[in-house]
């Protein structure tokens, strides 16, 4: 090889070096800047998903909190349910222990009971129904609750005692071709009166 052209080949060999020196060195200078962003990118990520991650645990626990207080609620209600229930079986319960004594208390509040009913219905014909326990109970006030009705309605009011009927106690009052009724059984009272009653009951018990 000439000296001519040995200084050419070195003059191309540097030249290709050095080309060459300088991919290298931008390849390494865009290896560390894919490498930097992916770190940076792998940081937003991870802080991604952990910030995801508490979130959701947040929203679970809440969810648990909000179900929990809910159950409570509920339990709590249905507790307050029962003991209610259990009062209103007491009440109960006692009136049906004085309806089957002698008590004057009972017989007074039976012969109001159907002296309110006959007054509702407006006297006239009218048949009364009890248990055969109480039939005994209001014979004698019959007289009077007539001459009572008459005096309020106007109406000439005839009480006749009809067939026995199976209850704790308080009567059934009817027209006698059936078509006016007012039920005033310990049963049916409790029952109308049970609703109104209930808030009452429950400050009394919870206050």
């Amino acid at each position: 090889m000439s000296a001519g052209t040995g200084k050419i080949f070195s003059s191309i060999m540097s030249d290709a070096q050095f080309k060459a020196d300088s991919v290298l060195e931008e390849a390494e200078k865009e290896s560390t800047s894919i490498l930097g962003e992916g770190e940076k990118i792998s940081i937003i990520e991870k802080e991604k998903i952990l910030e995801d991650g508490k979130k959701q645990s947040a929203m679970r626990y809440q969810q648990i909190i909000s179900e929990a207080k809910m159950n409570s609620r509920r339990m709590e209600l249905e507790a307050r349910e029962e003991i209610i229930e259990k009062s209103f079986k007491k009440a109960e319960e006692k009136l049906a222990e004085i309806a089957s004594s002698t008590s004057e208390e009972y017989k007074e509040s039976l012969k109001n009971i159907i002296t309110e009913a006959a007054l509702e219905i407006g006297g006239g014909e009218l048949i009364i129904l009890l248990k055969q326990e109480d039939v005994a109970k209001i014979k004698d006030s019959i007289s009077s609750i007539e001459n009572e009705v008459k005096e309020k309605t106007s109406n000439e009011t005839k009480l006749e005692i009809g067939d026995n009927i199976n209850t704790i106690g308080g009567s059934i009052v009817k027209t006698k071709n059936g078509d006016i009724e007012v039920n005033n059984t310990i049963e049916a009272r409790m029952l109308r009166f049970k609703k109104s009653l209930r808030s009452e009951v429950a400050r009394i018990l919870f206050k």
